[in-house]
């Protein structure tokens, strides 16, 4: 990978990492924890929640030291992974490097969360009536975005 890929891979995870630090800023400057203010009703809020445990708030409520040493050194595992895979010059294509910058941005914004906050801001809550998705925030939605790109780009490939 030359230097062109690494600035689509840094400009992607930077990218991706600013605006979710803004829009977590935001969020905790003006909504109390808890908070929460209908956008579009029936469907859509604006929240202020802190998710201590792992994805859609799996293990929340459980405090123990491996809990918090997998948050911390599960995001840092990816983050390492990533870079590993770029350095080694295997991705060469665009739409990858834009993939795996965004899941590595996503992890170091929520990573920054646990570290400041203790958990992770999260702020986007998805509902159809009673039924919620849990709350989520842009990191995530690069993570989980990224990561599907990249099941769907490999899935298709054949082997050589």
């Amino acid at each position: 990978m030359g230097a062109k890929g690494y600035g689509v891979l840094a400009s992607s995870c930077l990218t991706v990492f600013a605006l979710d630090q803004i829009t977590k800023a935001y969020i905790t400057a003006c909504f109390p924890l808890y908070a929460s203010r209908t956008v579009i009703p029936g469907f859509f809020n604006v929240v202020h929640y802190r998710n201590t445990g792992v994805a859609f708030g799996l293990f929340g409520g459980t405090a123990s030291p491996l809990r918090d040493a997998v948050l911390l050194l599960f995001p840092l595992a990816a983050i390492t992974g990533i870079l590993l895979f770029a350095f080694m010059g295997r991705p060469k294509r665009r739409d990858v490097l834009l993939a795996l910058g965004g899941i590595m941005g996503g992890a170091l914004g929520n990573l920054l969360d646990r570290f400041r906050y203790g958990g992770v801001v999260d702020f986007l809550d998805v509902y159809l009536g009673t039924v919620h998705w849990p709350a989520f925030n842009l990191a995530d939605s690069a993570i989980s975005i990224g990561a599907f790109y990249l099941i769907l780009r490999y899935g298709r490939m054949k082997e050589p």
